[in-house]
C-alpha cells in the first residue's frame, strides 16, 4: 500500500517497437509498466484526435462488409507483482452499424477482452500461440454509445470508457487479448491495474501496504505492529482491506507504555525529568508528586527523597511520606492484676491519617535485669496492634510483678524506614491479687459414700495459695444447699454422701489477697451398692494373697463421671461416648432435644434425598421467628440397628457448644421419617466452595478460615474427642464464610463400609487414607495428634482452592510415598509460614506436631501480623521427589492445545485459546499473564493453574532437546 495509490499498466498505440504514451495519467494512478500491442488480421495503426483535440494514435478496424471476421490485438507480456485481481480500463469508440450504408447483417457494435495467464513469456511474433492459446474470455464489451459520422476536423466522437477485472491469479504474469468479429470501431487506450490499501498508522500500530483479494468483495487481513514505545492493548491487532483499496474493521490496538505520552496523534513520547506515567495508556505524564522526583527521561514512577517513603497500598501519584514521631504523655492506672494505658498522639503523623499503636510487654525482674515477654494469656482489649484509639486495657498479668510496656506509633511507611518505630516506655508494678480461677477436676477415687478429687494450682496463683475452698451440692437440690470445704492441698477427700448420688462441685483457691473466683460445675457420682460389691469381688484375690500378713487392703475405685451442664469453658466438660449408655436411646434423650415435627417444613431437597433444606417455627409463629435448618432424614425400611447409628450423630453433637462445630437443632424421634435438624450452612462443604471461587479469596481470608476449624478442633481436642475424619469435605461454610467441623456419625464406623475409594486402603478397613496419619492407618491408633495430621491435609486443600491432595496418586502409593518421607509441595502463592506449618502436622513422631492449641495461636500470631505471610514458599526447580510429577501432566502425550486444556480441566477455554491464534502447544507455550487477561481468562485462580501448566511446558520442552538439537 503506497499513499492509497492503485498500480496500474498502460496500453496505447505503437509503430513497430516504439512505445509512446498519448494521453496523461489521472491522479490517483501511477504507472505499473509499459507494454506493446501486437496485431495481426487487419486491425490497422492510425493517427487521430481525442474528444480534446489531441493527435493520438490508435488500433482501428472497419471490415464490416466482409463476412466472418476474426481480428485480434495482443499485449506483451505483463508480470501480475503479486496481483490476484487485474483491472483492466478500455476506452474506444464504435460506428453504428445502421450509419454504414449497404452494411451487411454481420455487422457487430461489440469486441472481446480475453486473457491468458502463465509463469513465463511464451508469446512472440509469428508465433502459433497468438491464434491457438487456450485465452480465457472476460467480456463482450459494447458500447454504452456510438457514433454515426466524422466531423470534418476529423475528430472521432462519443468516446466509451469500460472497465473489467478477471482472477483470481497464481501464475507470474499473463497476456492480454481484444478480438473483432465484425464492428467498425477504435481502440484508444488500454489501462491495466491492481488495487492496493495504502501503508497506514492506526491505533498506535503501524499496518503494511496490502494487496486487495482475488474477488472484488473479498476482505485481506493485515497485521498490525505497534508503534515505537508502546504496547497491545487488545489482541490481535488487525484491519481488513476490501476490494477498492480501502481500510475497514479495526480490531485490536496499541497504547503508549509507561513512562510515555501521546500528543494526540501517532507518536508516544518519553515523559520528561521531574514528570512520571505509572501506567500504559492514553493518559498524560504528571508532575511528580511531593517529596519524591525523577531525573531521567520515560519515568515510570518518581523516587522518595532521603527519609521519606511510600507504602505499600499506595498509589505512584501519591505523595511521598515520612515515619511519625512517638505518642506522648503515657498516663498508667493499675488495678490489681490489670491496667489501663492512655497517651496522646504524636505531634508529627509523618504526613498521612493511617497511625496506629502497637503495644509490646515485657515480664521484667524487680531488679530489672533481665526481661522476656509476656504470657501468651496476658489480654488486651481491644488489641494489641493496631490500635485506631490511644487507649488500652491490659489485664491478666501477675501480682507483684514489674512490667515494662512500650507504646509504638507506627504508620504505612514505617516498615520502609531502616530504624526502629518512634516509642515510648513506661514502667508499671502489679499489685496484689486473688489467685486466678482453677482449670479442671479429677475424681481420683470413688465409694458408696465418699469420692477423693484433685485439680491441679491456677494458672496464675498471684501469690502463696494458702488454701482452697470447695462447695457441693446434689445436682437434684439447689445450689442454695451447698456445703463448703477447706483444703490446704489440692486434693480432697468429700464424705458423707449418699449412694448411687451425682453432686455438682466447684473448688476456688486463696491467697492473702482473698478468694479467686469458683471452677465450673463439674459433676461426680457415688458408687450404687452393686458397683461396689463389683469392685469388691475383682479386689478378692489380692485380699486372699494378703492375708498372711493381715486383714488389710485398699480399695481403689473409679467412679462415674458425667457433665452437670453445657458448660464450654476449655478443659472443664468430657466427652461422653454414646455407646456405653446401656440403652443409646437414653444418649439421644440427654444430649438432643426432640421437636415437634409440625414445626419443620421441608422446602427443597439437597444431594441424594438424605438432606433437605426446611423450615423450623411453629405453625402459629410469625414468619420472621422462623429459622432455615438443615434436615438428614434416616431412610425407610431401617432396622433398630441402624436407627440407634444414625441417631448416635445427634447424641455426640448435642454434647458440643462451639461456633466453629456444627450446631445441633434437635431431632425428630416420635414420628417418621426419623430426622436430625441442624443449623443451615449455606455455602455448603469446603472443598466444593472453594473449587466454586478459586482465586477469589486474599490469604488472610483463608487464614481466617482454617483458624475458625482449628478453634474447632481445640474444643474437641480438649473433650476428648477424636474426629477421625476430618477433611475439606466435612467442613461446612456459613454465608458469613464461617467454617464449621461437621460430620460425626462417621467416627466410630470407619471399618465397615469399603465402597468409597477415598476410603479404602489394601490393608483392610475403611480409612480416609489421604487424610489419615500413618499410625492410624498402620496400627488404627487414632488420637488428638492423627487429626492434627488430617488437619495440615485440610490447610493444604484451603491454600490450593479444593485440589485433590496427591492428586492421582493411588491410595497405596500415597501410603507408601509418606513412609518414604515424601510430603505435600507447597500450594501456589503459599505462605512459607503456612507451608512450615502444615509440615509440622505431618510430623511421622506424633509427639512432635503441634497441638491444636498451638495451631490457633500460630494462625493468630500470623493473622495479627499480615507481613509473616508474604513470603511465598519456593517451587523447586527440580523436585525433590518423583512423586511431584503426577500434578503436572506430560505435554509430550498431547497432540493439541484442546486435549491439553482438557488434562488441566480448562475446556472452557478452548474457543478463547483457538480463536486467539494460540493454536499449537509451542505457541501456548510462550504465553503471558497478559496474554491470558486479553483471550479472556480473567479469574486470578484460572491463570495460576494456566500459567504453572505453561512453566511446566517449558521446562519439559528444554528437557526433551537432544545435545544434537540443542547445538
Amino acid at each position: 500500500m503506497i499513499d492509497g495509490y492503485h498500480q496500474e499498466r498502460r496500453v496505447e498505440a505503437s509503430k513497430q517497437e516504439s512505445v509512446r504514451i498519448f494521453g496523461k495519467l489521472i491522479s490517483p494512478y501511477k504507472v505499473m509498466a509499459y507494454f506493446e500491442l501486437h496485431k495481426w488480421t487487419t486491425w490497422e495503426e492510425v493517427s487521430g484526435y481525442d474528444e480534446n483535440l489531441n493527435t493520438i494514435r490508435t488500433y482501428q478496424v472497419c471490415n464490416v462488409f466482409e463476412p466472418s471476421q476474426n481480428n485480434w490485438l495482443l499485449t506483451t507480456f505483463i508480470d501480475r507483482h503479486g496481483a490476484q485481481r487485474i483491472y483492466v480500463e478500455m476506452r474506444f469508440t464504435v460506428r453504428d452499424c445502421s450509419s454504414i450504408p449497404n452494411v451487411p447483417g454481420s455487422c457487430k457494435e461489440t469486441f472481446n477482452l480475453y486473457y491468458y495467464e502463465t509463469d513465463v513469456v511464451i508469446a512472440t511474433k509469428g508465433t502459433d500461440f497468438w491464434m491457438q492459446a487456450p485465452y480465457l474470455k472476460v467480456d463482450t464489451i459494447a458500447a454504452d454509445e456510438s457514433f454515426s459520422q466524422v466531423d470534418f476536423g476529423g475528430r472521432l466522437m462519443k468516446v466509451n470508457t469500460e472497465v473489467r477485472s478477471f482472477g483470481p491469479l497464481s501464475k507470474n504474469g499473463f497476456y492480454l487479448a481484444f478480438q473483432d468479429y465484425g464492428a467498425c470501431m477504435s481502440l484508444l487506450s488500454v489501462r491495466v491495474f491492481y488495487k492496493k490499501c495504502p501503508s497506514v498508522v492506526q491505533n498506535f500500530a503501524i499496518f503494511p501496504e496490502t494487496m486487495t483479494g482475488a474477488e472484488s468483495t473479498s476482505l485481506v487481513i493485515a497485521r498490525g505492529i505497534c508503534i515505537p514505545n508502546s504496547e497491545e492493548v487488545d489482541v490481535p491487532i488487525k484491519l481488513y482491506c476490501n476490494g477498492d483499496g480501502e481500510w475497514m474493521v479495526p480490531i485490536g490496538s496499541c497504547t503508549c507504555k509507561a513512562g510515555f505520552e501521546t500528543d494526540n496523534g501517532n507518536v508516544c513520547r518519553a515523559c520528561p525529568p521531574g514528570t512520571f506515567k505509572s501506567t500504559q495508556g492514553p493518559g498524560l505524564c504528571l508532575q511528580c508528586p511531593s517529596n519524591s522526583r525523577s531525573a531521567s527521561e520515560a519515568a515510570t514512577i518518581c523516587v522518595c527523597r532521603n527519609g521519606y517513603y511510600r507504602g505499600d497500598v499506595d498509589q505512584p501519584d501519591m505523595p511521598c511520606t515520612s515515619v511519625p514521631s512517638g505518642p506522648r504523655n503515657v498516663i498508667s492506672v493499675v488495678n490489681e492484676t490489670s491496667v489501663i494505658l492512655e497517651w496522646h498522639a504524636p505531634r508529627e503523623t509523618g504526613g498521612r491519617d493511617d497511625v496506629v499503636y502497637n503495644i509490646l510487654c515485657k515480664k521484667c525482674r524487680a531488679d530489672r535485669r533481665t526481661c522476656s515477654h509476656c504470657d501468651d494469656n496476658v489480654e488486651f482489649v481491644p488489641r494489641q496492634r493496631g490500635l485506631t484509639e490511644t487507649r488500652v486495657f491490659i489485664s491478666n498479668l501477675w501480682a507483684h510483678t514489674l512490667y515494662s510496656f512500650e507504646i509504638q506509633a507506627v504508620n504505612g511507611v514505617t516498615n520502609k524506614s531502616p530504624y526502629p518505630a518512634q516509642h515510648v516506655s513506661i514502667d508499671i508494678t502489679t499489685n496484689q491479687a486473688a489467685p486466678s480461677i482453677v482449670p479442671i477436676m479429677h475424681q481420683v477415687s470413688s465409694t458408696m459414700k465418699s469420692f477423693t478429687l484433685s485439680w491441679p494450682q491456677p494458672e496464675q496463683p498471684n501469690g502463696i495459695i494458702l488454701d482452697y475452698e470447695l462447695r457441693y451440692y446434689e445436682k437434684d437440690h439447689a445450689e442454695i444447699n451447698s456445703t463448703l470445704l477447706r483444703s490446704e492441698t489440692n486434693t480432697v477427700r468429700v464424705e458423707g454422701l449418699r449412694a448411687a448420688t451425682v453432686y455438682v462441685v466447684q473448688v476456688r483457691a486463696r491467697t492473702v489477697a482473698g478468694f479467686g473466683k469458683y471452677s465450673g460445675k463439674m459433676c461426680f457420682q457415688t458408687l450404687t451398692d452393686d458397683d461396689f460389691k463389683s469392685e469388691l469381688r475383682e479386689q478378692l484375690p489380692l485380699i486372699a494373697g494378703s492375708a498372711a500378713a493381715g486383714v488389710v487392703f485398699i480399695v481403689s475405685l473409679v467412679a462415674i463421671s458425667v457433665v452437670c451442664s453445657r458448660w464450654s469453658s476449655p478443659g472443664m466438660k468430657i466427652y461422653i461416648d454414646p455407646f456405653t449408655y446401656e440403652d443409646p436411646n437414653e444418649a439421644v434423650r440427654e444430649f438432643a432435644k426432640e421437636i415437634d415435627v409440625s414445626t419443620v417444613k421441608i422446602e427443597e431437597v439437597i444431594g441424594a434425598g438424605e438432606f433437605g433444606r426446611g423450615v423450623q417455627g411453629s405453625p402459629e409463629a410469625a414468619r420472621q421467628r422462623e429459622i432455615y435448618v438443615a434436615i438428614k432424614t434416616l431412610k425407610a425400611g431401617y432396622v433398630e440397628k441402624q436407627r440407634r447409628d444414625f441417631l448416635s450423630e445427634a447424641s455426640i453433637m448435642g454434647q458440643f457448644d462451639h461456633p466453629n462445630i456444627i450446631r445441633l437443632e434437635g431431632v425428630v424421634t416420635k414420628s417418621r421419617p426419623v430426622m436430625i435438624v441442624t443449623e443451615f450452612m449455606e455455602n455448603g462443604a469446603l472443598d466444593s466452595f472453594l473449587r466454586q471461587n478459586d482465586g477469589q479469596f486474599t490469604v488472610i481470608q483463608l487464614v481466617g478460615m482454617m483458624r475458625g476449624i482449628a478453634a474447632g478442633m481445640k474444643y474437641l481436642a480438649e473433650m476428648n474427642y477424636v474426629h477421625r475424619d476430618l477433611a475439606a469435605r466435612n467442613i461446612l461454610v456459613n454465608s458469613n464464610l464461617v467454617c464449621k467441623v461437621s460430620d460425626f456419625g462417621l467416627s466410630r464406623y470407619l471399618q465397615e463400609d469399603t465402597s468409597d475409594p477415598s476410603y479404602t486402603s489394601s490393608l483392610g478397613g475403611k480409612i480416609p487414607v489421604r487424610w489419615t496419619a500413618p499410625e492410624a492407618i498402620a496400627y488404627r491408633k487414632f488420637t488428638s495428634a492423627s487429626d492434627v495430621w488430617s488437619y495440615g491435609i485440610v490447610m493444604w486443600e484451603v491454600m490450593s482452592f479444593g485440589e485433590r491432595p496427591y492428586w492421582d496418586m493411588s491410595n497405596q502409593d500415597v501410603i507408601n510415598a509418606i513412609e518414604q518421607d515424601y510430603r505435600l509441595p507447597a500450594p501456589m502463592d503459599c505462605p512459607s509460614a503456612l507451608h512450615q506449618l502444615m509440615l509440622d502436622c505431618w510430623q511421622k513422631d506424633r509427639n512432635a506436631r503441634p497441638r491444636f492449641t498451638d495451631i490457633v495461636n500460630t494462625l493468630d500470631k500470623m493473622i495479627r501480623n499480615p507481613a509473616s505471610l508474604k513470603q511465598v514458599a519456593g517451587i523447586p526447580a527440580v523436585p525433590s521427589q518423583p512423586l511431584l510429577d503426577r500434578s503436572v501432566p506430560d505435554f509430550n502425550t498431547f497432540s493439541s492445545v484442546e486435549e491439553w486444556l482438557a488434562a488441566i480441566k480448562m475446556t472452557q477455554y478452548r474457543d478463547n485459546f483457538l480463536n486467539s491464534g494460540f493454536t499449537s502447544l509451542q505457541l501456548v507455550a510462550q504465553m503471558t499473564s497478559e496474554d491470558l487477561l486479553r483471550i479472556g481468562v480473567t479469574l486470578a485462580g484460572h491463570q495460576k493453574k494456566i500459567l504453572s501448566n505453561v512453566a511446566s511446558m517449558r521446562v519439559q520442552m528444554s528437557q526433551c532437546q537432544s545435545p544434537t538439537s540443542m547445538a
